[in-house]
């Protein structure tokens, strides 16, 4: 008698795709679409260079050599966060960023009143730096 090889579990989730920083920002939550377009605005003010897409399922900002920026935006969670995140705690003297990974962190945003725009800014600013200088 043949043995077969085992099933293989076949994963029905697939991640969403978008074409678009637009696509993807239009497609969350109606609770969420004010903080990203106020996240946007700060972004695309403080740093230009970096150019908008969409990895992973997140709308993120990208520079020359790697991704800087990212949204995530959950059923009720939206995070504001760095791919190099763990770099940055001497631009964090509040301690707004979270996460225990070996790189990325986020803050979390859930009204208006969490953008702390001089804070962000100066993380905006650092991180930009960062990938800049490699």
């Amino acid at each position: 008698m043949a043995k077969h090889a085992p099933k293989k579990s076949v994963n029905k989730t697939q991640m969403k795709t978008y074409e678009s920083f637009n696509l993807w920002a239009n497609d969350q939550a109606p609770e969420h679409r004010k903080l990203i377009r106020v996240l946007r605005k700060l972004v695309n003010k403080v740093a230009p260079s970096l150019s908008e897409t969409v990895k992973w399922g997140n709308g993120c900002w990208v520079g020359e050599d790697w991704p800087v920026i990212f949204i995530f935006a959950g059923y009720d969670i939206l995070q504001f966060g760095f791919f190099g995140g763990s770099y940055l705690s001497d631009s964090d003297p509040q301690k707004l960023l979270k996460g225990s990974g070996k790189f990325v962190r986020h803050i979390p945003v859930k009204t208006l009143r969490d953008i702390d725009e001089i804070a962000f800014k100066r993380l905006i600013k650092k991180a930009t730096k960062n990938e800049r200088e490699g």
